[in-house]
């Protein structure tokens, strides 16, 4: 072979490597293009879209009550957990709450109340909240000693004294099946924190007050709830789920007991001015979640308003299949209390808390983001989006 061939053989050679050489800068550079539009593997994405909380802990009164005041103060009875359980359930409706609904969508077991001692599990995370409990302690003016006293003070207390307990046991029990019944200490900061409170602090202001006395008092109420989320936080809580309150003017039991002069009703027949007092707690707690998520740097907070789903359900309970909005499903009759045939048509149960099917529809409103500040899923709640608290 003369040099002339061996030439023309290099070059074709040469032009073959150059053109492998080409094509893999071409694949490298489209893939980091991808890369940057996060467009990347779509089972890696998958595994990293959910947070997989390994418990909830939750604080509250009568809306996300599972047990506490049912095992303290006395059983709540029948008709009430007709619906789902079959037989009173410690919940003050016919069913399960928008919190059952939060633990059945992170794959979690309902909430043992922790104050409970009957066949409690606390693997997954426990429930502090009361009927009646109050973001203010016990003592405050404003409540007059009519409240529960298991009040947001207190349940951080047994919060705290749980978390210390349970964690010590769960290092010196031998026994697998005990064991197996307590969290895991690894699990505290990765776990849900929960709240669903404020409602009872409004209603003792405004049946005892005027309402602008009661709006004096919020920043007050907001500091409690604040300081909570701090200390839960210096303590290792991470990732934090803060409901609002609802339209605290659209309960039967307050429309009816405390009936509004015809100019202070609103268009679907709710105390206007009951829930702009509740407007302005939810705007005052708004901005205090966003200062906090801006403060606590390694924190996921989500505010969630829970105000405009309800209003929104019951403004539109016809469109959603519901009847009498403004009505209740069980009432007395002498003293026998009866509920109406068919619970599921109704939004309020007793005429201060929901019915299993309208915390059903809630629940299932505000678990995408969509009415939440950062918009974050309930699932993806523990990834902090940088400045969208807004």
């Amino acid at each position: 072979m003369d040099w002339r061939q061996r030439v023309t053989n290099l070059s074709r050679g040469g032009g073959l490597m150059v053109a492998i050489i080409a094509l893999l800068i071409a694949t490298y550079s489209v893939f980091m293009v991808l890369k940057e539009r996060g467009i990347t593997n779509l089972y890696s994405q998958q595994q990293l879209s959910c947070c997989e909380f390994p418990a909830i802990y939750n604080f509250g009164d009568s809306n996300s009550d599972t047990g506490a005041v049912s095992a303290v103060f006395g059983p709540v009875f029948s008709p009430y957990g007709m619906t789902y359980f079959h037989k009173p359930f410690g919940r003050y409706s016919d069913g399960r709450l928008i919190i059952d609904f939060i633990a059945e969508k992170l794959g979690l077991p309902y909430l043992s109340a922790y104050v409970d001692s009957i066949g409690t599990n606390f693997r997954h995370g426990a429930n502090f909240a009361a009927s009646g409990a109050t973001i203010q302690p016990a003592d405050a003016l404003m409540l007059n000693k009519t409240f529960n006293p298991l009040t947001l003070d207190v349940q951080l207390s047994q919060f705290e004294q749980f978390k210390r307990r349970s964690s010590d046991l769960y290092l010196e029990e031998k026994n697998s099946e005990t064991k197996d019944r307590l969290p895991r200490p690894e699990d505290y900061p990765r776990a849900l924190y929960t709240f669903d409170i404020g409602q009872n602090d409004l209603h003792a202001g405004l049946t005892s007050m005027k309402e602008d006395e009661v709006i004096k008092y919020i920043p007050d109420i907001i500091n409690v709830l604040s300081s909570t989320v701090e200390k839960l936080y210096q303590g290792g809580a991470r990732t934090f789920w803060i409901h609002n309150t609802g339209p605290i003017g659209c309960l039967p039991a307050l429309v009816k007991n405390y009936p509004p002069a015809p100019e202070n009703v609103d268009k679907i027949g709710c105390v206007d001015s009951y829930n702009k007092v509740a407007q302005e707690f939810n705007k005052q707690l708004k901005d205090r979640v966003s200062t906090l998520g801006t403060q606590l740097q390694e924190s996921s907070l989500v505010y969630v308003d829970v105000y405009s789903v309800k209003y929104s359900l019951i403004s539109e309970a016809d469109k959603h299949g519901f009847t009498d909005p403004l009505g209740r499903c069980l009432r007395k009759d002498g003293s026998v209390l009866k509920a109406c045939a068919n619970p599921l048509e109704y939004i309020s149960w007793d005429g201060v808390h929901h019915t299993e099917a309208a915390n059903k529809w809630v629940a299932s409103h505000i678990q995408d983001g969509a009415v939440s500040a950062p918009k974050t899923p309930l699932t993806e709640a523990c990834r902090p989006v940088s400045g969208s608290h807004r």
